[in-house]
């Protein structure tokens, strides 16, 4: 197995802990337009079957943290302080985002979503995909609604290659045979893609150059690997009330994330380990110990540092984008998404 080389070094000065910004402090220079999208959002999942609207409005009510958006809008304002021709893009990317929770959701038999209940579990599964199918649609219409056959062509593309990897990742359940290659390319399909495509529409909206494009797309490429991996770490470290969903979701579901594979490598009791990962039975009814093991490992640290690495990457790409205040906000948020605990 060819793990990642890491280089401990200090990735920038504001990154040290304990200056990291909050979420709500990134958002200051689209504070307005994130508030617009909230409002499309609810506009944008409307119908008049009352059931359809009502399993919808669930979804957008239930939350999140709007990255997706967030992220459109700030590489937009990296080429002018006036973005209001992205709104429509960013609650497209919202709209996309949370319709693959709600498949996902039914896939999973998921219960609980962001500490509330899903629409699997409120309406039931046929419900859920049609209203998933809807609110896709949504947002398929808001793309369109550019008359940009490249801006359709990148949301069509990222949308099939997240699908393949979320089979990926069903379909490798309980495979203790895969290796940081295999849960790297599922993790760029999972997430990566629809980040990565959030900061290149952004900029291809605002007609930047094509460096410029070029640049924000491994930017959110990069973050987008540091956010699954750090959320993959959280589903053993954090609590029930900070995820929203029971620890160790992944474990009992059998999928086998970063952690799990470097402890299964390099950890004394990675034979044992990887016997229990194998079997859907021990992942259901094991778990904690499971999850034991994983954290006495070293998997949790090299994770973490994976992680690290893939920020540190993304901030790089920043170097050639014109050099405006809000450049400053995406690499904090390259140094937030390393280091957040939720």
């Amino acid at each position: 197995m060819d793990f990642i080389r890491i280089d401990f070094i200090i990735i920038i000065t504001f990154c040290i802990k304990g200056n990291i910004m909050t979420s709500f402090e990134l958002f200051n220079h689209i504070s307005e337009e994130l508030d617009q999208v909230e409002e499309q959002l609810i506009n944008n999942v409307q119908s008049d079957l009352s059931i359809l609207e009502n399993a919808s409005t669930h979804l957008v009510k239930a939350g999140g943290k709007r990255l997706r958006p967030a992220f459109a809008l700030l590489s937009a304002k990296i080429f002018s302080p006036s973005v209001q021709d992205v709104i429509p893009l960013a609650t497209a990317l919202e709209l996309i985002h949370m319709a693959s929770l709600v498949h996902d959701d039914v896939i999973d038999n998921s219960s609980l979503r962001r500490g509330r209940e899903t629409v699997k579990s409120a309406w039931g599964n046929r419900m859920s995909i049609y209203a998933g199918n809807f609110v896709f649609a949504r947002a398929i219409l808001l793309a369109e609604s550019y008359h940009r056959s490249d801006i359709v062509d990148v949301l069509a593309d990222a949308s099939m290659r997240i699908c393949e990897g979320e089979i990926q990742q069903m379909v490798s359940c309980y495979d203790t045979q895969q290796g940081l290659k295999d849960y790297l390319h599922r993790i760029e399909r999972k997430t990566a893609l629809l980040i990565a495509v959030s900061c290149q529409l952004g900029a291809m909206v605002m007609n930047a150059e094509t460096r410029e494009i070029t640049a924000l797309k491994r930017y959110g490429y990069y973050l987008g690997m540091a956010f699954q991996i750090t959320d993959d770490i959280l589903d053993f470290t954090a609590s029930e009330e900070v995820l929203g969903k029971p620890v160790g979701s992944d474990i009992r579901q059998g999928v086998i994330t970063l952690p799990s594979i470097y402890a299964i490598k390099f950890d004394q009791r990675g034979q044992e380990l990887k016997t229990l990962l194998a079997s859907p039975e021990s992942c259901a009814e094991r778990a904690e110990e499971i999850i034991d093991i994983i954290i006495s490992s070293d998997g949790i640290e090299y994770a973490y540092q994976v992680t690290k690495k893939y920020a540190d990457l993304a901030i790089r790409q920043l170097q050639f984008l014109p050099d405006v205040s809000v450049r400053k906000a995406l690499a904090d948020m390259a140094c937030f998404i390393s280091g957040r605990d939720f």
